[in-house]
């Protein structure tokens, strides 16, 4: 990306919050934020992400940066959240690097809820504003007409090409987890492969910190255990595989989850997971998490008892 086609207010907002205007681009990305990667005069290295601002943005980097103190792998902000007209801006230092970890096993599982299960005790001591609305693809709690949150880019689309099963099992899951009631945590929403780095047997970098989100833990630990696998197009991983997630969290966290916070996992592991097959079918996307989500539903429903 040429440095012209930065945004006209970019090249400021680093002479003021970072000390020197970019001198080239490292990469652009879009997905929750747009992400900026800029080489500054100086030489450093440095991340930008701009968001719109719903209110979230501030307390997810500042979540972000207490787990940075610690020494969590992650990258370490270096602004606090500025308002740039209607976007939330933060900087970050920049964490290249890294492998991500291709696999849906059991064994993988068990290696990434190692992962979930530190963020999540990391998180536990932070304090912050819930950073609410949650992501959509957690957002069960909304209270919008129909099982969907309402989302205008998806929202306006033919719900038609959406097959009725997607509907059906969001339905079912999202009841379940709202009938409840269990308190709501501090946790990491988009736990998935690509949002990961790792060197060898050790994890270099989470990524995606815009996606925290105030849900019940066993709630989060259960999105996980279906969404670690994705590293492309979302999916869900083989049951076996998020049933040893599940196991690994609890072993680690030394806490065993009740028999309704075992269901409310289940049950967030398919919300999660129809909530993509949606979008990606409302978008033309690849079907194949609609597929799995369609073979395995009946069996996680059923542990869900929902």
């Amino acid at each position: 990306m040429p440095l012209d086609e930065l945004p006209d207010w970019l090249p400021a907002w680093c002479l003021d919050h970072l000390g020197g205007e970019p001198a080239g681009v490292l990469f652009r990305s879009q997905q929750v934020s747009t992400v900026f990667g800029l080489r500054l005069a100086d030489g450093s290295d440095v991340v930008v992400k701009a968001r719109a601002d719903d209110g979230r943005a501030a307390s997810c980097v500042t979540a972000q940066s207490r787990l940075a103190e610690r020494g969590f792998p992650c990258a370490r902000p270096l602004t606090p959240v500025l308002g740039v007209g209607a976007l939330a801006v933060h900087a970050e230092e920049f964490r290249p690097g890294g492998e991500v970890l291709h696999g849906d096993s059991p064994d993988i599982a068990v290696r990434c809820a190692e992962v979930f299960t530190r963020l999540m005790a990391e998180l536990a001591g932070v304090t912050v504003a819930p950073p609410l609305p949650n992501p959509p693809w957690v957002r069960w709690d909304h209270t919008d007409s129909g099982v969907w949150p309402a989302i205008d880019s998806l929202a306006s689309r033919d719900q038609s090409v959406v097959p009725e099963h997607i509907v059906q099992t969001a339905e079912r899951a999202r009841k379940r987890l709202l009938a409840a009631g269990l308190p709501c945590v501090l946790g990491h929403a988009d736990f998935e492969a690509q949002n990961l780095r790792w060197r060898g047997r050790q994890v270099w970098a989470v990524h995606d910190w815009d996606s925290l989100a105030w849900q019940p833990e066993a709630a989060l630990v259960g999105a996980a255990s279906g969404s670690f696998a994705s590293a492309g197009p979302p999916t869900l991983a083989p049951i076996e595989s998020s049933e040893a997630f599940l196991v690994a969290y609890q072993d680690i966290r030394g806490r065993m989850f009740t028999a309704v916070e075992l269901e409310i996992a289940w049950a967030a592991s398919l919300w999660m997971a129809a909530y993509n097959a949606w979008e990606m079918a409302l978008c033309g996307g690849s079907p194949a998490g609609g597929d799995v989500l369609r073979a395995q539903a009946a069996e996680r429903l059923r542990r869900a008892d929902a």
